[in-house]
C-alpha cells in the first residue's frame, strides 16, 4: 500500500476493529464517569479514620509519607496517570509503528487495563493504595491501547471512507458504554438498601469489575477479527529491536515535526477545542448538583441520555461529513458547543427536564465531534508514522485537560457563580474553531504525502 492508494479491509475487519470501541468503553464509561471517584474516595475516608457514610470527612491519608486529604486522593491519582501517559502514550506509538504486528500490542494494553480494572475486586476495607495503583496503571493502558487502535484506522479505510468508519466505531463506543452502565444502574438500584451504605460500595465495586470484564471479553472480537497491515518499512527489514527502535524513532518525530506544521497546527486547534468538550463533560454533574442542586436521579438520567443520544449523534454527523466533508462538520459541531455551554447558563435551579434537554444537546454533537476529529488527522498523519501521531493525538486529549478545569475553577473563585464559570469555556470553542478553520487541509494532507479526500 502507498500513501495514495486505498487499504483493502474487509467488512469483518472493520467490524472488528469498531468492537474495540464497545469493549473499552465500558471502562471511560462505568468506571472513571459513574462509579470509581466515590467508590476510591470513600475507600480512603475509611482509611482516614472516617465513619461509612458521614456527611462530612476531614481525615487525611498518607501515601508515600506525603499528607494528603482523603477528597484530594482520587483527583491527584488522576493528575498523575495523565503525567505519565504523557511518556508512556508516544513511546507505545512508536513501538506500535516499528512492531510487524500490531495486535499482540493492542493485545498487552487491553488485558493489562482490564486486568487491572477487574482487581478491584480485591479494594475492599481500606485499601485505598491498592485502589489508586490499579487505578494508575489501567487507565494508563487504556491510553496505550487506543494509541494502538487508532492506529489501525489509515489501513481500514480510505482517504474517502474514513470519517464514515470512524463514526461508527465510535457511535459504538457509546453504545457499548451506555448499554453497560444501563445494566449497572439497574442492578445498583434494585439491590441498594436504604442506610446501608456498605451494601451500596460494594455494589459499586462490582459494578467496576464488570466493566474489567466487559473490556477484556469483548477484545477477543477485534483481535480474532482484524487483520496485521505493517507498514513498508517494517516489511522490508527496517524493524531490528522494537524497543529501542521505538524510543530512537520517536525522538526523530520530535526532531522532525518541524517538516509537517501544519499537521502540527491542527493539532494545536484540536488541543484547544477539545479541552473545552473534556472539560463540559467531567463538570457538568458538579454544575448539576452544586448549581442546579438536582437530584442524583436527575444527574444519572441524562448521563444515560448523553451516552445514547451520542450513538446516534455520530452516526449522524458522520452522514453530514459524507455530504459537507469533515472539517465543515466538525465546525458545526462547535457551534453547537458553543450553543450548549451559553445555555448552560440559563438553566433554572431546581429543574431536572431543562438539564436533560442539555444533555440531549451534549449528545448530539459530542460523538461526532470526537469521531470526525480522529478521522481528519489520519489524513495528516505521514504513512508509517500512525501510532507515534496518534500517541501525541493522545496526550493533547489526556495531557492537556487541566487547562478547561484551570479556567473554570479561576473564574468561579473571583465569581463564587458555577453559571459564569462554565461560560468562561465559551473560549476555547471560539479559539479551538478559529484555528481549525484557518488549518489548509487540503494542502496539509498533501505535505504528509497523502490523498486529499473529495471532500473536506
Amino acid at each position: 500500500m502507498t500513501a495514495t492508494t486505498a487499504p483493502v479491509s474487509t467488512r469483518r475487519e472493520r467490524t472488528g476493529w469498531y468492537f474495540y470501541d464497545w469493549a473499552n468503553s465500558a471502562f471511560s464509561t462505568t468506571v472513571i464517569t459513574v462509579f470509581l471517584g466515590p467508590f476510591l474516595t470513600t475507600v480512603t475516608e475509611l482509611a482516614a479514620g472516617c465513619e461509612l457514610g458521614a456527611d462530612e470527612c476531614n481525615g487525611r491519608v498518607h501515601p508515600l509519607g506525603i499528607s494528603v486529604a482523603a477528597g484530594s486522593y482520587f483527583p491527584y491519582l488522576v493528575s498523575l496517570s495523565v503525567l505519565l501517559t504523557v511518556f508512556v502514550l508516544p513511546v507505545m506509538g512508536a513501538i506500535a509503528d516499528r512492531a510487524e504486528r500490531k495486535k499482540p500490542l493492542l493485545a498487552t494494553a487491553a488485558f493489562i487495563g482490564a486486568g487491572a480494572t477487574i482487581a478491584m475486586a480485591f479494594v475492599t476495607g481500606e485499601r485505598y493504595l491498592l485502589g489508586g495503583l490499579l487505578f494508575v496503571i489501567a487507565n494508563i493502558a487504556f491510553g496505550a491501547s487506543v494509541v494502538v487502535y487508532n492506529s489501525f484506522l489509515p489501513r481500514l479505510a480510505g482517504p474517502d471512507d474514513r470519517d464514515k468508519v470512524s463514526s461508527r466505531g465510535w457511535a459504538l463506543g457509546y453504545l457499548g458504554g451506555g448499554v453497560l452502565l444501563l445494566i449497572n444502574l439497574a442492578v445498583v438500584t434494585m439491590l441498594s438498601v436504604d442506610g446501608d451504605d456498605q451494601r451500596t460500595l460494594d455494589l459499586a465495586r462490582w459494578s467496576i469489575v464488570s466493566a474489567g470484564v466487559w473490556w477484556g471479553a469483548f477484545t477477543l472480537l477485534p483481535l480474532r477479527w482484524l487483520k496485521e497491515h505493517p507498514a513498508a518499512e517494517v516489511v522490508a527489514g527496517r524493524g531490528g529491536n522494537v524497543l529501542t527502535d521505538g524510543f530512537r524513532q520517536l525522538g526523530h518525530t520530535i526532531r522532525s515535526l518541524q517538516a509537517y506544521p501544519l499537521s502540527l497546527f491542527f493539532l494545536v486547534a484540536f488541543l484547544v477545542y477539545n479541552d473545552g468538550i473534556q472539560t463540559v463533560i467531567s463538570l457538568a454533574s458538579q454544575f448539576g448538583t452544586e448549581e442546579l442542586h438536582l437530584e442524583q436521579s436527575a444527574l444519572i438520567i441524562t448521563i444515560l441520555i448523553v451516552q445514547f443520544l451520542a450513538f446516534g449523534g455520530a452516526l449522524l454527523l458522520g452522514g453530514l461529513a459524507a455530504k459537507i466533508g469533515a472539517r465543515k462538520t466538525v465546525l458545526i459541531a462547535l457551534a453547537g458547543w458553543l450553543g450548549v455551554v451559553l445555555a448552560a447558563f440559563w438553566l433554572p435551579e431546581g429543574e431536572p427536564v431543562p438539564f436533560m434537554l442539555l444533555g440531549v444537546g451534549i449528545g448530539l454533537v459530542m460523538g461526532g465531534s470526537q469521531a470526525l476529529s480522529r478521522s481528519l488527522f489520519s489524513q495528516l498523519i505521514p504513512e508509517g508514522r500512525e501510532g507515534e501521531y496518534y500517541g501525541f493525538y493522545e496526550i493533547s486529549d489526556k495531557g492537556t485537560s487541566w487547562l478547561g478545569p484551570l479556567a473554570f475553577g479561576l473564574v468561579f473563585q473571583l465569581t463564587n457563580s458555577y453559571r459564569i464559570g462554565i461560560v468562561s469555556l465559551v473560549v476555547f470553542f471560539v479559539v479551538g474553531g478559529i484555528l481549525l478553520a484557518l488549518v489548509p487541509m487540503r494542502r496539509a494532507i498533501v505535505a504528509a504525502g497523502n490523498t486529499p479526500p473529495r471532500l473536506l
